[in-house]
């Protein structure tokens, strides 16, 4: 295994994103990537969903009932995301944070798809695509990159079923299929996408591998974003630099 030096300080925090449909590994290749990069991650918050104070699981209410749920959850998941984010800013040092997906995935993808299948009345998709472009332009910093773990919805699926959360017991394969098309659409062709993150660069990894118990693998993804990194960042005492 070879190691990675640290990201030099600067006056902020630079955020990378990476994304990828549900069971494409996302939080698996974070942990892996924690081995090599040393910067700061924030990870997706499964837990708060699954434990919104006393009140229940708002995951499994939305895969249980999306029509009821969808609007909730998507207005949820923004919240706790946006939540986990600025904790990391407050107390972290400047730098490069790497985050499991983003307020932009939901939008592009999940609550789209919501909307799309009838999960999302009209009167909802409007509310939410209105105090989402109000925030995203007022408070939201514009990502330095997207990291887009492409896997096939068949392997997502498999890899889905092989965590086994129980949430996602009922989810079936056609869902894995149609957000797998609105990652296409918003990440590779960049159809219909806002201004704000049009033109944010994005490093697609082919992920169908394991990745995770193959080191060769693992490495070759690093460099990827190591070369991705060095390239778009406009602040070299930010650059990556490999010690082999």
């Amino acid at each position: 295994m070879f190691a990675y030096s640290s990201l030099s300080p600067s006056s902020q925090v630079q955020w990378l994103i990476v994304e990828g449909n549900v069971g494409a590994g996302k939080s698996t290749f974070l942990k892996v990537m924690q081995r090599y990069l040393n910067v700061g991650m924030v990870f997706e918050p499964h837990e708060q969903w699954q434990h919104v104070a006393d009140a229940g699981n708002l995951l499994d209410c939305f895969y249980q009932d999306p029509r009821r749920w969808a609007y909730t959850f998507q207005s949820y998941a923004f919240v706790t995301r946006i939540m986990a984010q600025q904790r990391y800013a407050q107390t972290a040092h400047p730098g490069t944070c790497i985050l499991e997906r983003s307020v932009f995935s939901d939008r592009y993808c999940f609550a789209e798809n919501a909307y799309e299948q009838g999960n999302m009345s009209g009167l909802e998709w409007h509310l939410y695509k209105e105090w989402f472009s109000w925030f995203s332009h007022n408070f939201l910093s514009k990502p330095a990159g997207f990291i887009y773990l492409r896997v096939s919805p068949t392997v997502c699926f498999e890899r889905m079923h092989v965590r086994n959360r129980h949430e996602e017991s009922t989810v079936p394969l056609h869902y894995i299929e149609k957000l797998h098309e609105k990652h296409e659409s918003w990440l590779v062709k960049k159809q219909g996408v806002d201004a704000l993150v049009a033109d944010v660069p994005v490093l697609i990894l082919d992920c169908n591998e394991d990745f995770e118990h193959d080191e060769l693998v693992q490495q070759a993804h690093v460099q990827k974003i190591i070369n991705f990194f060095n390239g778009i960042n406009l602040t070299p005492s930010h650059s990556l630099q490999a010690s082999l």
